[in-house]
């Protein structure tokens, strides 16, 4: 990375396309990802796919991409360690879409010292239902979110942000094997897949050691450089595919946040 990268991530608030990996190796573990999916579709079904690097080999590598830790490091410091990852996957011609909406506002981590990294392992396009942002949007304060439990929407509570001006949104264009990374303030969403394919790409948060876990128990992935100074469980990368150790894990963390994700209202479903 560049200075001149580093300062428009400051401004802007994203930093979009880089290249993590090339179209030959995104397509390898995207058919990995498939191969999984039918070997145990239960466990990567639509409500099945948070910490999915926990238990897949194939999401495991992406999240210790060499390229995405170098850019993360130039983002938000040397000592970091990865909390959670989802798979936001949407059908060919499919209702499913992301809300406007800002990361910061339900994950209980203060200061909002950490980054959303988004790799595409499908074409995320216009037609795709790519991921949109609103340039400078996390320059401001956090933005009031209305529960709306919609049943096309894929955020965890259909949350969402009223009176965003589209006029200002623009689309995060990716290939096969590109990723953007964005500001936890920053509003974003995305629109359904309208194409006849589908639209595959995994979403990362790496948090930089001295953010605070304020709701919840920390659960941390170590990454590079010092672990946290407070309370913390270490969590161990999957040996192969689903193996007992690796499930048990992905379960207890995904009680923990589901705690998180759902605490204020007597609502849950299974996103």
């Amino acid at each position: 990375m560049t200075e001149a990268d580093v300062a428009c991530y400051r401004e802007s608030g994203y930093l979009s396309p880089v290249d993590i990996m090339s179209p030959t190796v995104a397509e390898q573990l995207f058919l990995q990802f498939e191969e999984a999916e039918k070997r145990f579709p239960e466990a990567l079904n639509a409500i099945s796919r948070t910490n999915t690097h926990l238990t897949f080999m194939c999401i495991d590598a992406i999240a210790h991409n060499e390229v995405i830790l170098d850019t993360v490091e130039n983002l938000i410091g040397s000592d970091f360690y990865l909390r959670e990852s989802v798979i936001f996957a949407k059908p060919p011609e499919s209702e499913g879409f992301v809300s406007w909406h800002q990361d910061a506002i339900y994950m209980g981590l203060t200061p909002h010292d950490f980054v959303n990294v988004w790799c595409a392992l499908t074409e995320s396009s216009d037609e795709t239902g790519c991921l949109r942002v609103i340039p400078g949007s996390h320059l401001g304060s956090l933005r009031e979110h209305e529960d709306t439990f919609a049943e096309k929407n894929m955020l965890t509570r259909g949350h969402q942000i009223g009176g965003v001006d589209q006029k200002l949104a623009r689309n995060i264009l990716l290939k096969p094997g590109q990723a953007s990374f964005h500001h936890p303030k920053m509003i974003h969403g995305s629109l359904p897949n309208r194409s006849p394919n589908r639209r595959i790409g995994v979403a990362f948060w790496y948090v930089a050691a001295h953010v605070q876990q304020t709701v919840g128990e920390r659960f941390i992935l170590p990454m590079r450089g010092r672990r946290p100074d407070a309370e913390f469980t270490v969590l161990n990368r999957p040996e192969r595919d689903m193996s007992d150790e690796s499930v048990a894990q992905q379960a207890m963390v995904r009680q923990n946040y589901e705690n998180i994700m759902y605490r204020g209202t007597d609502r849950s479903r299974r996103y």
